[in-house]
């Protein structure tokens, strides 16, 4: 029996379990399905342990695989940290990033231009979608990495505050309907769950026109004078305006901006990237 754990096994073993099928994995790393089976099957030779449960929807850990894959993941990430650090080698590969859609227009372009220059070969996949969705995403590995926004009381670190406004057309000081026509987000996200309780904290009559997670959505509809909206200050339009105290309408909680990502998984790039975010994002 062999006594040694080869690192290009340790990695197939760990996209295997990732993806959950041998053939994602086989597409993940540009080899055959029948290759990929080969090398969990040298593996599981080499821990005298069967490793995998193979089955018509794909595959699922033993207990044995459960216990090799936490060793596979420290294994792994150690390797490809000091191979990246004593290389001295820029890093390459992807990355697959989430960010909510309020954020991406105001804070993307800037992390994006600043990280490629110093990493090139590095293609970030970007997915934007509403907090609630990226964290289900990070929870299934969907995603590796994700700016979310979290409440200023979460115990997580703040990189950022942002305020949330209330937003319609520019200079509107026409009609102000009753009850107020809402367009806003999903109703799990904070900026939605701020906005009605301060409407029934004040007892402001409401009624909700339109709710999606699109965020272009909710601004055609914005744009169309039928409906008003909250967004975080740095997500307002240039032609759009934020809602002045004539409204009438209740102050807003502020929210905190943070990076998500499993530790355990976190590859050179997650981690480079992160880096990256955390030290540019306050000075944006």
């Amino acid at each position: 029996m062999a006594t040694q754990l080869d690192i290009d096994l340790l990695r197939c073993f760990s996209l295997v379990a990732e993806t959950a099928a041998l053939s994602r994995a086989a597409e993940r790393i540009g080899r055959s399905q029948a290759a990929v089976s080969m090398q969990m099957k040298r593996l599981e030779e080499i821990v005298g342990q069967p490793l995998l449960y193979r089955t018509g929807r794909g595959v699922t850990l033993t207990v044995h695989g459960e216990r090799l894959l936490a060793h596979a993941r420290r294994i792994l990430r150690s390797h490809d940290d000091a191979l990246a650090e004593l290389s001295g080698r820029s890093l390459s590969g992807t990355l697959r990033f989430g960010c909510p859609d309020d954020y991406a227009d105001a804070f993307l372009p800037a992390l994006l231009r600043s990280f490629a220059a110093l990493h090139p070969q590095v293609i970030i996949e970007v997915v934007c979608a509403s907090t609630p969705r990226l964290v289900r995403q990070l929870d299934r590995n969907v995603l590796d990495l994700a700016l979310t926004s979290v409440p200023l009381t979460s115990p997580r670190p703040i990189l950022r505050q942002e305020e949330i406004v209330w937003v319609g057309l520019r200079n509107d000081d026409g009609h102000r309907p009753e009850p107020l026509r809402l367009a806003l987000g999903d109703p799990d996200t904070l900026d939605h769950r701020g906005a009605i309780a301060a409407l029934e904290r004040t007892g402001r009559a409401y009624q909700l026109a339109y709710s999606s997670g699109s965020l272009s959505g909710l601004l055609a509809v914005v744009r169309s004078g039928q409906a008003i909206a909250v967004l975080t200050r740095s997500a307002v339009p240039s032609d759009l305006g934020i809602l002045p105290p004539s409204w009438g309408l209740p102050d807003l909680p502020s929210i905190g901006m943070t990076v998500l990502m499993d530790e355990k998984r976190a590859s050179p790039i997650t981690r480079a990237f992160d880096a990256h975010v955390r030290g540019l994002l306050p000075a944006l």
